[in-house]
């Protein structure tokens, strides 16, 4: 009997694992304020200090992966986190209670937005834009202080941000990225330091699941623009936008923006207004700022739209991150040894910046700060930002009221 009751509970374990780190991500969901890296802290907190799910180096590590793979990198540790504790389940179940929370409030905004239109005019997306132009223009500043401190790397982002405002095109972000790291690899020779060695174990997931993961991330990569070409489906072209961006963009939430920008305002399927009051709204909920893809997705004017748009364009958005995750994991430990990795990475990263930059300028301030009370309201924001310390949702909140008072 005790030997049948041993067993039962056994089988029963995956079961609570993975109850365990849907509850775990779900609270972090619903409080995570602040981006990308105040999630990384939050994740800390929780998962090494309280629940003591790996060490301190162990989660360093994990990362140290996100940070080498494009997409959002908040997301992309807890997706990590998720598959060590519970396996493949686990993965999505992190991924599903960090990120519904977030994309509910911001399906329920853009539901509210034509509403609040007509209840009190246009004044409060006016503020809301304003509030896009700092916030974008304090994660720059600290984006470069972190990932381009030095001349080569400054410089590096500098040639990323020229090149993309003279040749706007989501081609040329890839082709920008894919440059930086060949010339990360072969002029930044000094910058990168030898990694620690981690004790963490993916022991669930094995090198053929990874495999299998990386070829479904590719065929997926190629095979959607050639498949939405073909067949002029509206649902086909919606996803090959999302999973394209997910899938090439380096950085996190805010990197998305100059992609997501070029393909859906550039390409008249989503309005420039519309979208900046999207961005600002995405700032002032707790999760991942990827969650803004659920919002452009309930705006869209061509093709599925409305909540069926909403939902297609946030899985499509998190799939790449979620394959390239459970792809690099098993051979990461291999990997973060080469130092030639490392330089790459470094190049990267600065390009990064030089793309975010080139997104503050144009749509951000362009369409942001386009007069000297908006000019006015967009500094006070990022002085509130930068010197202040205010959380950007309380930042996104009080210029929506501003902009309401005054415009």
């Amino acid at each position: 009997m005790t030997s049948s009751h041993a067993t039962a509970s056994h089988e029963q374990r995956p079961t609570a694992r993975v109850g365990e780190v849907f509850a775990a991500f779900l609270k972090l969901g619903l409080t995570s304020f602040g981006g990308p890296t105040a999630h990384l802290g939050f994740f800390r907190e929780e998962f090494v200090s309280k629940r003591k799910w790996l060490s301190e180096s162990a989660y360093a590590d994990v990362v140290a992966l996100c940070q080498f793979l494009p997409g959002p990198a908040s997301s992309q540790v807890g997706m990590a986190l998720g598959l060590q504790r519970a396996g493949s389940l686990g993965l999505l179940a992190a991924w599903f209670a960090f990120t519904l929370p977030s994309a509910i409030l911001l399906v329920v905004f853009a539901l509210a937005a034509n509403s609040l239109d007509s209840l009190l005019g246009d004044g409060w997306i006016i503020g809301l834009k304003a509030a896009t132009v700092a916030v974008v223009a304090h994660a720059v500043l600290g984006m470069a202080r972190t990932l381009a401190p030095d001349a080569p790397r400054a410089t590096l982002a500098v040639a990323a941000m020229a090149i993309v405002l003279l040749f706007p095109s989501p081609i040329v972000q890839v082709a920008v990225i894919l440059a930086a790291g060949l010339v990360g690899l072969l002029w930044l020779r000094n910058s990168a330091e030898a990694p620690e060695p981690t004790d963490f174990s993916f022991a669930r997931h094995s090198r053929r699941s990874a495999l299998i993961c990386l070829a479904i991330f590719v065929l997926l990569l190629v095979g959607l623009p050639v498949a939405a070409a073909i067949f002029d489906n509206g649902v086909l072209r919606l996803i090959e936008i999302f999973y394209s961006s997910g899938a090439l963009v380096f950085g996190g939430g805010h990197v998305v923006l100059p992609m997501l920008e070029t393909q859906t305002v550039g390409a008249g399927l989503v309005e420039h207004d519309a979208f900046l009051a999207g961005y600002a709204a995405a700032q002032a909920v707790p999760g991942p700022l990827f969650t803004f893809a659920a919002y452009l997705g309930m705006v869209f004017q061509s093709g599925p739209s409305g909540l069926l748009g909403a939902g297609i364009a946030l899985v499509a958005i998190f799939v790449p991150s979620a394959l390239l995750v459970a792809a690099a994991i098993p051979f990461w430990q291999r990997l973060r040894h080469w130092a030639s990795a490392r330089r790459a990475l470094l190049g990267v990263n600065a390009a990064v910046v030089g793309l975010l930059a080139a997104a503050l300028y144009s749509p951000v301030f362009v369409q942001g700060a386009s007069s000297i009370p908006t000019l006015v309201l967009a500094t006070l924001g990022f002085v509130g930002l930068h010197s202040w310390n205010i959380p950007p949702w309380m930042l996104v909140v009080a210029s929506a009221l501003i902009g309401w008072v005054l415009f």
